[in-house]
């Protein structure tokens, strides 16, 4: 294993089209990195990323994993099946892969986590440490994948695992803000919200979560073997603020907040898998959430924070929900900075 990655400058990034992927492969090549990247169609994603050494292979096939790892010091598995297709016969066979090409390197592994490996046994306050016991297929799987990873690290591979809660922001692909609150390509009606007021939420914007991830590289060396950490990103204390930070970027203080419709995704889950997935996750909207995050600001000093307005502002530009001259950037009100640990 790479003890010192500031002077080890290859990545492997596993899923850079997708948003985290694309998102950590950015920071790292700006900061001198050289990016490797593993798609099925170099042609159409080197288009996204020319600066990239694009290398035609499918996270599938160990072959085209290890082949594409090849003197790496990092791998970063953040490849997912689209639209929760396909989780339990594509998700560990494809992180397989990954520890083993990085088993062979000696590199390590960096993986975006969530929060979907536990159950509600866990809450209101997950700690790193929480107890796992997911009761969704989803969640077993992710619990399975951080079981497989920490028998990795066990046996030399260095592993550095960023849990946090509900994503959103450009290119954030599968989750509840674009999913479930706002329509993708629509001018903003109204807001639809899956919790109910009173009940604390939990959001990471994505380009903060992929900054984290990478200054945790960049801190590789004072790791344990399997490092894990917690972001607070924003907390919505009463289910209120996240949809009045969308009502500020869309000008509108009358912006309508309707319930989400449960009883639809119950309807048409049997027949849906994106909304059999949705229903089956119900259970984090029903009742608080939060993840302190004391062991990242102890290594880190602050966690990367972009004012809540902002982050709504250019989430929803990214997904057509507002005119070009829409979107002013205001105050970060009513959610704490993520600089503040909150006590467990």
């Amino acid at each position: 294993m790479t003890d010192n990655l500031e002077e080890a400058r290859t990545v492997l990034v596993l899923g850079a089209t997708g948003g985290i992927g694309s998102a950590v492969a950015r920071g790292l090549s700006q900061r001198g990195w050289k990016v490797r990247a593993l798609s099925r169609n170099v042609a159409k994603a080197a288009q996204m990323a020319p600066a990239y050494d694009w290398i035609e292979g499918d996270a599938m096939k160990r072959l085209d994993v290890r082949a594409a790892a090849e003197g790496v010091q990092l791998i970063v598995h953040a490849v997912n099946p689209p639209g929760y297709r396909n989780w339990g016969q594509l998700v560990l066979p494809m992180l397989d892969n990954t520890i083993a090409a990085a088993k062979a390197e000696g590199a390590r592994i960096l993986l975006p986590g969530t929060i979907y490996n536990f159950g509600p046994d866990a809450f209101p306050v997950l700690s790193e440490n929480s107890p796992q016991n997911p009761h969704t297929d989803k969640g077993m799987i992710r619990k399975e994948m951080e079981l497989r990873l920490k028998a990795a690290s066990d046996a030399g591979v260095g592993v550095i695992i960023l849990r946090a809660g509900d994503f959103f922001g450009p290119d954030a692909a599968n989750n509840w803000f674009s999913q479930g609150l706002v329509k993708p390509g629509k001018p903003l009606s109204a807001v639809s919200y899956p919790g109910k007021k009173g009940i604390a939420h939990q959001w990471a914007y994505l380009p903060d979560v992929a900054e984290t991830m990478i200054r945790l590289v960049e801190r590789a060396k004072d790791l344990p073997a399997f490092a894990v950490y917690h972001m607070r990103g924003f907390v919505d204390d009463d289910g209120t603020k996240m949809v009045a930070a969308i009502a500020r970027a869309a000008g509108s203080t009358n912006l309508p907040a309707r319930a989400f419709p449960w009883w639809l995704v119950t309807l048409a889950s049997p027949v849906v898998p994106l909304f059999r997935e949705l229903r089956k996750m119900r259970y984090l909207w029903g009742q608080p959430l939060q993840m302190p995050n004391d062991r990242l600001l102890a290594l880190l000093g602050e966690e990367p924070h972009t004012p809540i307005d902002e982050a709504v502002a250019k989430t929803l530009k990214s997904l057509g929900c507002l005119p070009q001259a829409a979107g002013r950037v205001g105050a970060d009100e009513a959610l704490a900075p993520a600089t503040m640990a909150v006590s467990s």
